[in-house]
């Protein structure tokens, strides 16, 4: 039987808030730490997103929570990575493989699982199943859905107060619901601090099957693109796809946003890192480990979990010291917070 840890039990939303036999061809990993491990003792799994792991953001943030579940309760992990061109039955076959080697909690990583879920939950209701970035109805799923709304409206105020072209960009991964949201609250957040900015949009694809969330050489395109149109501060909510726009604004030395993770401390983007103003972020790796502990606490948590500004589920980051330099830039931001959390700030969603 798997153990159960001591520790105290996780509140929901953290604050409120491979694989052994590899389905439909991907890569994966799994690891064990210490002794403990048994046949039996297999606990959290995650199928990534398009990207996978190593996109310095979306994927890399719940594989982070993977990884503090395994050191803290000391049993198997698996994490696997999607294959090109795949199908909601590939994804239903990889789901089901996890489950059926015991692995609990299983999580999609993404709302591209939607479909694969809600059939592979049914299949294995002694399982708890997690999904980020979507809703699916069932008795053991937990739907980790974040204000990603809330986050870029910070992340507009900041644009907004570090432009100097009073012209700004937006480049989103695929032109889907989700990512509506980020553009959304981003215009919102920059239009609310000052009119007179213009901010330019641009999607990558259409559909993720066209590479709008795994292709740096996209993203790179469509930032050069607007800083060619003045736009001096480049936010992107892309999946591995934003790694270009990074690079883009770097090389023009104009602001860079990034998003999900805070990109600014990762190690792959460290030569661009002062030129990533702040990130827009989602407690994706604490959702993660939040599903992971109450598993192992023996009270799993299910349906729509939501993490967003006043459970700290999502928000700004100010590591880059620069941004502290901007005049203005923080006592906006800390106002702006202030005003969602309270209610007197209703950020759009589309």
């Amino acid at each position: 039987m798997r153990r159960i840890s001591r520790l105290t039990r996780v509140a929901v939303g953290v604050a409120s808030l491979a694989l052994a036999a590899t389905a439909c061809g991907g890569t994966s990993s799994e690891s064990n730490t210490g002794d403990e491990g048994t046949k039996d003792d297999k606990g959290l799994a995650i199928a990534y997103d398009i990207g996978g792991r190593g996109d310095q953001s979306f994927n890399d943030a719940a594989y982070a929570g993977l990884q503090r579940a395994q050191k803290e309760f000391g049993y198997k992990t698996a994490d696997i990575e999607p294959t090109e061109g795949e199908t909601d039955a590939d994804k239903e076959q990889r789901l089901a493989s996890l489950a059926k080697q015991g692995y609990n909690p299983v999580i999609g990583v993404g709302f591209a699982y939607g479909p694969a879920m809600k059939a592979v939950a049914e299949k294995y209701p002694d399982t708890t199943f997690g999904i980020v970035d979507s809703v699916v109805e069932g008795k053991n799923v937990a739907s980790l859905v974040f204000a990603e709304n809330e986050a870029s409206y910070l992340a507009g105020v900041a644009a907004a107060k570090a432009t100097k072209t009073n012209v700004v960009g937006f480049v989103g991964g695929v032109d889907v619901p989700l990512i509506h949201k980020f553009e959304a609250g981003y215009k919102q957040g920059v239009t609310d601090t000052n009119p007179k900015v213009k901010v330019i949009s641009q999607y990558l694809t259409q559909t993720a099957e066209e590479g709008g969330f795994s292709s740096p050489d996209k993203g790179k395109a469509a930032a050069e693109g607007q800083i060619e149109k003045k736009a001096d501060v480049v936010y992107q909510a892309a999946g591995l796809s934003g790694q270009g726009v990074i690079e883009a604004a770097a090389k023009a030395k104009v602001w860079a946003i990034g998003v999900d993770s805070d990109q600014y401390k990762q190690e792959a983007l460290a030569a661009y890192k002062d030129y990533i103003l702040t990130s827009a972020l989602k407690d994706i790796n604490g959702a993660v480990f939040a599903l992971a502990k109450s598993v192992e606490d023996g009270k799993p948590l299910t349906g729509t979990q939501t993490f967003d500004l006043k459970s700290d589920g999502v928000g700004l980051s100010d590591s880059n010291p620069k941004f502290a330099e901007v005049p203005g830039a923080q006592d906006a931001v800390a106002k702006a917070k202030e005003g969602i959390v309270d209610g007197s700030i209703k950020v759009k969603t589309e």
